[in-house]
């Protein structure tokens, strides 16, 4: 089964720096418009989108958490030659910077080259060395003052590298987390009937500490979360089984634990459940380094909630060749349908 690779480019190619999320945010909201009853967008800028559930205002408050910002960088200065440096936001592994290609989003969206010291010239020490990000420079091809004429610190850069398909799976910078946005709308356009108001909401700034769905927990105070983002596939040469955390092809994660959150037993529970009742391909994630919205929407709301995620495989994150699975990504839109449909009909005491 396909999915709609179309809307998929359009939100992986739509720049979402943390902090700037305006353009991934307009995109958002012209699709789920039609699919929503009400949409508000709070200060810090995510978009909470209710779905309204058949119980109304007596029922309990579901919140789904997709985080549209993605890693990116940000102008700090501009030397006497033009050359850009920058700081990132969110994580960067240094050495997949080298070569490629950004877009500086100043008065005008502008390419630019991630540069560093030529290895022709460098010393033998600095051949050995581990690549640091303050080794990276961005050269736009002009001189300061033409530079300046679009660019000031404090503008936002992205990755470029637009989407493929590669076999069954999709290719792009910012699979994280857009594939997990592409997922919430597209449950938003399949849901029928759900019992409890859904708090679809598309949060900002995960990428530099889950601040935006900190925030949108407090103002909802959901009594479920879910969370949906990606996690880890590292199902390639050299790994071992144990350190694989998921794999392409094997379906959707259902997250047990990550660094900064341990899921409610009763919704890993829920969530498996509902993938062996409708025949969805499922495998278990742990994650022992880094976090997700889960975090912020398990704890935020002043009761907490009954919080897990459903995450999805993705091969080279933080990186501009981030890799999901066409099949996974549908098994991910169906096992979140099940969970939403069917969320009164579980034994939540247990």
């Amino acid at each position: 089964m396909g999915i709609n690779v179309r809307l998929l480019k359009d939100i992986c190619e739509a720049p979402g720096a943390p902090g700037f999320e305006k353009k991934i945010r307009d995109l958002v909201i012209k699709e789920i418009e039609p699919l929503v009853d009400q949409i508000d967008i709070d200060n810090m800028g995510n978009v909470i989108a209710l779905k309204k559930g058949k119980s109304g205002a007596d029922g309990k408050k579901v919140m789904v958490a997709a985080h549209m910002d993605e890693i990116g960088f940000i102008v700090s200065h501009i030397d006497e030659n033009g050359f850009i440096r920058f700081q990132p936001l969110g994580g960067f592994d240094p050495k997949t910077l080298t070569a490629q290609r950004v877009i500086i989003h100043g008065k005008k969206d502008l390419i630019g080259v991630m540069g560093s010291k030529p290895i022709h010239v460098m010393t033998q020490e600095e051949r050995n060395k581990v690549a640091k990000i303050e080794d990276y420079f961005i050269d736009m091809g002009m001189p300061k003052e033409e530079v300046e004429k679009y660019i000031a610190v404090g503008d936002p850069i992205t990755r470029e590298r637009e989407l493929i398909e590669m076999g069954n799976c999709v290719n792009c910078k910012s699979i994280d987390n857009r594939v997990s946005v592409f997922i919430l709308i597209e449950a938003l356009r399949k849901i029928k009937e759900i019992p409890y108001d859904l708090y679809a909401v598309f949060t900002v700034q995960e990428e530099v500490g889950l601040r935006g769905a900190s925030v949108a927990a407090q103002i909802i105070n959901p009594d479920f979360g879910i969370a949906l983002d990606t996690t880890i596939a590292f199902d390639l040469p050299g790994a071992q089984p144990h350190e694989q955390v998921t794999a392409l092809g094997n379906g959707a994660a259902i997250k047990i634990l990550d660094a900064m959150t341990i899921c409610d037993y009763r919704m890993v529970n829920y969530l498996r459940k509902m993938a062996d009742d409708h025949e969805i391909k499922w495998q278990s994630e742990i994650l022992v380094a880094g976090g997700t919205d889960t975090a912020s929407v398990q704890r935020r709301g002043k009761d907490g909630a009954i919080s897990g995620a459903i995450s999805i495989p993705t091969r080279h994150l933080h990186q501009v060749i981030e890799m999901a699975e066409k099949d996974d990504i549908n098994h991910c839109i169906a096992l979140l349908l099940a969970a939403l449909e069917n969320i009164d009909q579980y034994d939540w005491s247990h």
